[in-house]
This record gives C-alpha cells, sequence and structure tokens, in this order.
C-alpha cells in the first residue's frame, strides 16, 4: 500500500486484480495483466480533484463488465457511493441491443446522465485507452476515437481537465491521420 492509498483503495485494487485475474483477462494489445490498466486510470484521476470513492471506482471500473463480478457484489464490498460510481461506468448496452453504433448510443445516454465523479473517472478511462489504441491499433482508433469525440459532446460533467485532454487527443489523432468524420466506420 502506498502511503497515498487508503485502506477502501487498497481493498479495491486487490478486489479488481483477482476478478480480472480469474478471468484470463490481460491488455489487448500487449499482454500485461489488465489491472495495469485500472491502475493508469487511478494515476489519471489522482491527477485532479477527487475522493476516495472515485479511486476505489477506478480501480473497479471494468469489473462489472469483463468480470463474473456483480453490482451487489460491488455494493456488498465496497458500499454504495462506490457501487453507484460503479454502476455509472459500466456500459448499459447488451448484444442483443443491435448493432456497434445502436449499442454505444445507449451507452452516451447512460453516461451522459451520470454525476461528476462518475464523469471524471470515465474521462480517465477514456484518456488511457485512447493512448494505447493510438498506439497499438490506428485502423481501430478511426472507430474508437470518433465514438468517444460523440460522448465527450454528450458528458458535460466530468473535470474539465480531462475532458480537455481527452479533446486534445483525438484533436492529436487528426492531426496525424486526418479528421475522424472523413472516415467510414
Amino acid at each position: 500500500m502506498s502511503e497515498r492509498e487508503t485502506k477502501l483503495e487498497t481493498r479495491a485494487r486487490r478486489f479488481a486484480a483477482v476478478a480480472h485475474e480469474r478471468v484470463g483477462q490481460v491488455r489487448k494489445y500487449t499482454g500485461e495483466p489488465y489491472i495495469v490498466h485500472p491502475a493508469a486510470v487511478v494515476a489519471i484521476v489522482r491527477l485532479v480533484d477527487h475522493t476516495e470513492s472515485m479511486l476505489a471506482a477506478a480501480w473497479l471500473h471494468d469489473t462489472v463488465e469483463d468480470t463474473d463480478v456483480e453490482l451487489s457484489d460491488i455494493e456488498r464490498e465496497f458500499g454504495g457511493k462506490v457501487a453507484s460510481l460503479v454502476y455509472w461506468l459500466t456500459d448499459v448496452s447488451r448484444p442483443e441491443d443491435g448493432n456497434r453504433a445502436q449499442r454505444k448510443a445507449l451507452d452516451r445516454a447512460h453516461l451522459a446522465q451520470a454525476p461528476m465523479p462518475a464523469q471524471t473517472v470515465k474521462l480517465a478511462d477514456l484518456i488511457d485507452n485512447s493512448r494505447s489504441i493510438f498506439r497499438h491499433d490506428p485502423n481501430f482508433a478511426r472507430v474508437y476515437l470518433r465514438e468517444k469525440r460523440q460522448l465527450l459532446e454528450v458528458m458535460q460533467g466530468g473535470d474539465r481537465l480531462l475532458r480537455a485532454e481527452a479533446f486534445r487527443l483525438i484533436e492529436d489523432f487528426e492531426r496525424f491521420e486526418g479528421p475522424l468524420d472523413q472516415r467510414t466506420a
């Protein structure tokens, strides 16, 4: 446990690491243990105004979506505040909800309603994922970053510095690869 890490955060870090490891999840492009992504999200959230619950949620933000963990498990282990943030950070769409564009529209509508702390964690998640995808998969980055621009347009409540950084990443990609709106998905 680092000096800055609280007991709640330590428990969340350990819980997330075990949950992702239990299902054999690794980072897509690097094969690293998946927990490196939540760790990067936590590091970004630490750069702005945050709470202990936000840091715990940053560790846990993909557990309900990507592992066998249920939201009720998060609430039981970490309380209502953290569970609420994880709820807002979890995609609500399912494969049966339609094609990728339809599913992403449902997830955007969900995140547009999320409270500021959840949107701040989501911005950190978007920043870390964008950096990775931009570096490792420029072809998919075209689709991904277009979707993230649409998300940023409806997510108005997150930290303004992280929001600006997220837009900067998209603009940097466009500067090197050309405007996203001229590409086909």
